[in-house]
């Protein structure tokens, strides 16, 4: 077994048998064992679950004192009561359910197809200096076409279906991934590339040894950048052109003056999106162990 190791990346690349790894050493690691200390309060699980709930709490009591003593009025302000009672309602009626359900799968399918797509282009941009000159312009002026600019095209494209509103998704989390990937990509330490390639490392091996361990953190950001950007998209495409779905009880209840409806349907949106960034916040973990 052969071990390269950089002082300044503080950065080893280990050569055996078996295959290739890199691995990465803290400016404090000296190789010393460590003590173990106390853990800091901000570490600790129960200060971090108490402490992400005392604005959610504020902000709830503030809305429950501003709505019901009167400062503001009903019809601007719902109570937090009047927004349950409007969940219960639709809740019985089979519309909550549906609504939530239908909203996520569109969510999660064109944020796949971005997501994938976004990687899979960020990657050759990144890596490829002909590809960055060909595509890059063109995909820089794409991304600054602003959401709403496509759903015209889209409708008349593939009609109010499924497919404009999938594909208007997968618009918005494909720029996140590509723009980040492409990025970090680039910027790879020359140094940990060089050590790779003096080891034999070529292709599709030094991508996948050297250089995507150097960007998962990157390429995780990325990804949850495009998650909040699905969301946003989401409610484009269905205050437009939706029979069912979060965006349509927006829209359907602004229509008919339904406030408590209106703020249901955000704080559904709120929920959902914290949810699913929570979800990829746990892959993150399990990246940056295997990869990083």
């Amino acid at each position: 077994m052969t071990y390269l190791t950089d002082p300044d990346a503080q950065t080893q690349v280990v050569v055996s048998d078996v295959g290739y790894s890199v691995s990465t050493r803290s400016q404090n690691d000296t190789g010393a064992p460590r003590t173990k200390g106390r853990t800091r309060l901000t570490n600790r699980r129960w200060f971090v679950i108490v402490g992400g709930a005392i604005l959610p709490v504020l902000i709830l009591a503030a809305w429950q004192v501003a709505s019901t003593s009167g400062l503001v009025p009903i019809s601007q302000l719902p109570s937090p009561e009047m927004v349950w009672l409007a969940a219960v309602d639709l809740a019985q009626r089979g519309l909550l359910g549906l609504y939530v359900a239908i909203s996520t799968q569109r969510v999660l399918l064109g944020f796949a197809i971005g997501g994938a797509l976004g990687l899979l282009v960020g990657a050759v941009v990144g890596l490829s200096r002909l590809a960055d000159i060909l595509l890059a312009p063109t995909l820089g002026a794409i991304r600054a076409v602003p959401s709403l600019a496509w759903i015209p095209l889209l409708i008349l494209w593939f009609k109010i279906g499924e497919e404009s509103k999938i594909i208007l998704i997968s618009i918005g989390a494909f720029f996140p991934v590509y723009t980040i990937v492409a990025s970090s990509l680039r910027h790879v330490d020359r140094h940990l590339i060089e050590a790779g390639r003096a080891f034999g490392l070529g292709g599709v091996r030094l991508f996948t040894s050297v250089q995507l361990p150097a960007v998962v953190p990157s390429v995780i950001s990325g990804l949850r950048l495009a998650l909040a950007q699905s969301w946003l998209f989401l409610v484009a495409a269905e205050l437009i052109a939706s029979s069912m779905g979060l965006g349509f009880l927006l829209n359907d209840s602004g229509q008919n003056g339904r406030i408590d409806r209106i703020f249901l349907a955000i704080i559904l949106l709120a929920l959902l999106g914290k949810l699913t960034d929570a979800l990829v916040g746990l892959f993150e973990k399990w990246a940056v162990r295997k990869w990083a």
